[in-house]
């Protein structure tokens, strides 16, 4: 007797994140098996001055509530069945979060969901395990954003294990990386800084000295992407792609080295990112330096799968 083929649904996702704002629509069955329809990211920075202010600045919601209008006429025109949006850290500490979550839903018709760290982190582990090649369980995910960065100790056996530092790429710059480029007290400093608060979030955590080690999110994909040279983004040279601690060292020399207008053009380098690669690569280094990694698998899949693969979950009735 032949089975029905699983149902297909079509979905969309939206990641509104410190420093980028990303979308997905995508075809989901089976066990959440996602087929890419139409994806977009952009840099626009919705937490810039937050960590200083607490409050969203006019112009950085303009921004964001523009791309979601183009994304509205996106999500439209592939007659999705549900869309999900979910904002994190910036908007999550922003004071005037009230007022911009109302503005997203007069303007552009979205429900924003201000998710915890921990419901980020628990968000973007479904989305690294829809795409970790065979044999790879047990695992110790990175996730670096704009205002904060996830640990996440992951096994077949048990719940996982979620630590936050409150450490992000905008963070970092704007609270030690002050010059272009950096000096060397700001590079200590910001080493020291994203050290101890590592080494506090990991601790009793011996046991994921056996995992693998998996990093998404732009920083880390980004260098994944100048490691390979490539002069466009290739997501299937990016996703299991494997970066080694030397390489981090040599990308981080070269990056530390120059101002960020010198930064720009750089083969892999993101447009728009050219200020924000120097925090992201001191903290790839200094974690995995403090971890005992050499050697990181990059994630091309994160939060924004995550948020399409939890909707899924959630209209069929099971646990998100």
């Amino acid at each position: 007797m032949t089975m029905p083929a699983s149902p297909v649904v079509r979905l969309a996702g939206i990641d509104l994140g410190t420093l980028t704002c990303r979308l997905l629509i995508a075809d989901l069955a089976g066990q959440y098996l996602l087929q890419e329809l139409h994806s977009d990211r952009r840099i626009l920075r919705l937490g810039e001055g937050v960590d200083c202010t607490k409050r969203l600045s006019g112009v950085a919601m303009e921004r964001v509530i523009g791309c979601l209008r183009e994304w509205r006429t996106v999500i439209d025109s592939y007659v999705v069945s549900g869309c999900a949006v979910v904002a994190t850290s910036a908007v999550r500490e922003a004071k005037n979060r009230d007022e911009f979550l109302d503005r997203v839903k007069r303007e552009t018709g979205f429900e924003v969901e201000v998710i915890s760290g921990e419901e980020e982190a628990r968000r973007t582990l479904l989305g690294i395990r829809s795409g970790l090649p065979a044999g790879v369980t047990e695992i110790l995910a990175l996730d670096i954003g704009g205002g904060s960065t996830e640990l996440i100790f992951d096994h077949p056996d048990g719940q996982p294990i979620i630590r936050s530092i409150n450490i992000g790429v905008v963070r970092l710059c704007e609270r030690v990386l002050k010059h272009d480029p950096p000096t060397v007290e700001e590079i200590e400093e910001a080493r020291e800084w994203v050290r101890q608060e590592v080494q506090i979030a990991v601790e009793g955590l011996l046991s994921c000295q056996s995992a693998t080690c998996v990093g998404t999110a732009g920083t880390i994909t980004t260098l994944a992407a100048m490691a390979q040279r490539l002069p466009v983004y290739e997501p299937a040279r990016i996703h299991n792609y494997t970066l080694t601690l030397s390489t981090v060292l040599e990308l981080e020399w070269m990056l530390l080295s120059r101002q960020k207008a010198d930064r720009i053009g750089l083969p892999g380098l993101e447009k728009n990112r050219e200020e924000v690669i120097a925090a992201g690569v001191l903290i790839v280094r200094t974690i995995m330096e403090t971890l005992g990694m050499s050697e990181l698998l990059v994630s091309d899949l994160g939060l924004r799968e995550g948020v399409v693969i939890h909707l899924a979950r959630t209209r069929q009735g099971g646990k998100g």
